[in-house]
């Protein structure tokens, strides 16, 4: 009896590399579950920044406009 894999819309695949190829990849796919992220997000890690970069920028703008004008 010859073997004769077929895919599963199918179409005849003579070498039936599509069909072990497809079990490979099943099973070398991670086991693991997809589901949040395991850290929760900061809240304050971006905005910190900013807000320290404002007023950086701030200080340095006042203390270059009282240079000017001493």
């Amino acid at each position: 009896m010859a073997n004769n894999p077929q895919t599963p819309d199918g179409n005849h695949d003579p070498a039936g590399s599509t069909q072990m190829f497809r079990a490979f990849v099943d099973e070398g796919a991670p086991q693991t579950p997809r589901t949040a992220a395991a850290t929760p997000p900061s809240t304050s890690g971006p905005r910190a920044g900013i807000i320290i970069g404002v007023v950086v920028a701030i200080v340095i703008i006042a203390a270059a406009a009282w240079l000017a004008l001493a």
